[in-house]
Protein backbone atom coordinates (compact mmCIF):
# COMPACT_ATOMS: atom_id res chain seq x y z
CA UNK A 1 0.00 0.00 0.00
CA UNK A 2 1.80 3.69 -1.26
CA UNK A 3 1.40 6.18 1.32
CA UNK A 4 0.78 9.38 1.24
CA UNK A 5 4.15 11.49 2.50
CA UNK A 6 3.69 14.35 4.71
CA UNK A 7 6.69 16.90 3.18
CA UNK A 8 5.51 19.82 5.95
CA UNK A 9 7.48 17.49 8.62
CA UNK A 10 10.79 18.20 6.63
CA UNK A 11 13.38 21.18 6.39
CA UNK A 12 14.08 22.82 3.28
CA UNK A 13 17.34 21.59 3.15
CA UNK A 14 15.63 17.75 3.67
CA UNK A 15 13.27 18.10 0.76
CA UNK A 16 16.38 19.71 -1.51
CA UNK A 17 18.14 16.07 -0.30
CA UNK A 18 15.09 14.14 -0.82
CA UNK A 19 14.78 15.91 -4.79
CA UNK A 20 18.43 15.33 -5.34
CA UNK A 21 18.29 11.51 -4.47
CA UNK A 22 14.76 11.36 -6.55
CA UNK A 23 16.49 13.20 -9.21
CA UNK A 24 19.35 10.75 -9.36
CA UNK A 25 17.05 7.54 -9.67
CA UNK A 26 15.23 9.63 -12.92
CA UNK A 27 18.77 9.98 -14.39
CA UNK A 28 20.09 6.43 -13.90
CA UNK A 29 16.83 5.62 -15.36
CA UNK A 30 17.21 7.82 -18.25
CA UNK A 31 20.13 6.00 -18.38
CA UNK A 32 22.66 9.61 -18.70
CA UNK A 33 25.77 10.32 -16.84
CA UNK A 34 26.17 13.57 -14.86
CA UNK A 35 28.81 14.28 -17.68
CA UNK A 36 25.60 14.06 -20.01
CA UNK A 37 23.34 16.21 -17.84
CA UNK A 38 26.15 18.34 -17.26
CA UNK A 39 26.04 19.02 -21.06
CA UNK A 40 22.58 19.24 -21.78
CA UNK A 41 22.10 21.57 -18.94
CA UNK A 42 24.68 23.92 -19.28
CA UNK A 43 25.55 23.07 -15.46
CA UNK A 44 28.64 21.68 -14.28
CA UNK A 45 29.31 17.90 -13.03
CA UNK A 46 30.57 19.00 -9.37
CA UNK A 47 26.82 20.71 -9.05
CA UNK A 48 24.78 17.60 -10.15
CA UNK A 49 27.05 15.72 -8.48
CA UNK A 50 26.69 17.61 -4.88
CA UNK A 51 22.91 17.78 -5.66
CA UNK A 52 22.32 14.07 -6.13
CA UNK A 53 23.90 13.28 -2.52
CA UNK A 54 22.32 15.77 -0.45
CA UNK A 55 25.42 18.02 -0.27
CA UNK A 56 23.27 21.45 -1.77
CA UNK A 57 21.35 23.17 1.30
CA UNK A 58 19.36 24.88 -1.15
CA UNK A 59 18.90 25.17 -5.01
CA UNK A 60 17.46 27.48 -7.38
CA UNK A 61 14.51 26.75 -9.29
CA UNK A 62 16.46 27.59 -12.32
CA UNK A 63 18.70 25.58 -11.58
CA UNK A 64 16.60 22.83 -11.09
CA UNK A 65 14.15 23.39 -14.03
CA UNK A 66 17.46 23.07 -16.17
CA UNK A 67 18.33 19.50 -14.40
CA UNK A 68 14.34 18.52 -15.19
CA UNK A 69 14.93 19.91 -19.04
CA UNK A 70 18.33 18.04 -19.48
CA UNK A 71 16.66 14.29 -18.46
CA UNK A 72 13.49 15.05 -20.04
CA UNK A 73 10.72 15.59 -17.26
CA UNK A 74 10.23 19.35 -17.43
CA UNK A 75 6.59 18.48 -18.81
CA UNK A 76 6.42 16.81 -15.67
CA UNK A 77 5.73 20.16 -13.50
CA UNK A 78 1.68 19.42 -14.66
CA UNK A 79 2.21 17.01 -12.08
CA UNK A 80 3.42 19.49 -9.59
CA UNK A 81 1.16 21.94 -9.65
CA UNK A 82 -1.75 21.08 -12.48
CA UNK A 83 -3.56 24.70 -14.10
CA UNK A 84 -6.79 25.22 -11.96
CA UNK A 85 -10.14 25.92 -13.24
CA UNK A 86 -11.84 29.26 -13.04
CA UNK A 87 -11.90 30.44 -9.68
CA UNK A 88 -16.08 32.83 -9.03
CA UNK A 89 -13.39 33.67 -6.10
CA UNK A 90 -11.22 35.79 -8.23
CA UNK A 91 -13.59 37.33 -10.58
CA UNK A 92 -14.71 40.72 -9.69
CA UNK A 93 -17.74 41.90 -10.34
CA UNK A 94 -17.25 43.28 -13.80
CA UNK A 95 -16.31 40.29 -14.56
CA UNK A 96 -12.44 40.55 -15.10
CA UNK A 97 -10.03 38.44 -12.71
CA UNK A 98 -8.53 39.94 -9.82
CA UNK A 99 -4.65 40.24 -9.64
CA UNK A 100 -4.35 40.18 -5.95
CA UNK A 101 -6.51 39.56 -3.22
CA UNK A 102 -6.74 41.97 -0.47
CA UNK A 103 -8.36 41.56 2.98
CA UNK A 104 -10.48 44.13 4.50
CA UNK A 105 -8.96 45.90 7.31
CA UNK A 106 -10.06 45.70 10.99
CA UNK A 107 -12.35 47.99 12.28
CA UNK A 108 -10.34 50.07 14.99
CA UNK A 109 -12.08 50.64 17.75
CA UNK A 110 -12.09 54.45 18.65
Amino acid sequence: MLTMTDYYEYSIPELVQLLGARFKDYRLRSRMTQKDVAEQSGLTINTIHKFENGLVPNMSLSTFLLLLKAIGCINDLDELMPELPESPYLMKENGKKAQRIRHASPKTNK
